[in-house]
């Protein structure tokens, strides 16, 4: 597992490329699963998450690359620090945590646009 920092506005598109590799080789994720968890307090239970995406269908699954793809509507959450998780569950039932650390939301300064 690795600790990376994350920091975006709020209400701000995002997009993030996962690649699975094995021995340097993209991996087939055809069938797995890979969430993205934002939660205010790291022991708030899973139904109370600011942010809850799963991934199932992958950008290039047999070469392992996937897409965590954020909306606006998906970060339309108050400004402040959180926690995050980019997990997984293999087609074997393996599972795993691949990054995590805090998440900073930032309220733009501009508020409407046209």
């Amino acid at each position: 597992m690795e600790c990376k920092n994350l920091e975006f506005y709020r209400k701000q598109t995002k997009a993030y490329e996962i690649i699975f590799k094995e021995d340097g080789i993209g991996k087939d994720i055809t069938s797995w699963s890979v969430y993205f968890t934002v939660k205010e307090l790291k022991e708030d239970t899973d139904s109370t998450s600011l942010i809850d995406k799963t991934v199932t269908t992958h950008e290039e699954p047999t070469n392992g690359k996937t897409l965590i793809e954020l909306e606006s509507t998906d970060t339309d959450i108050t400004a402040g620090n959180y926690y995050y998780e980019v997990a997984y569950k293999d087609d074997e039932g393996n599972e795993g945590v691949l990054f995590s650390g805090r998440l900073k939301i930032i309220e733009p300064l501009r508020k409407t646009r046209a």
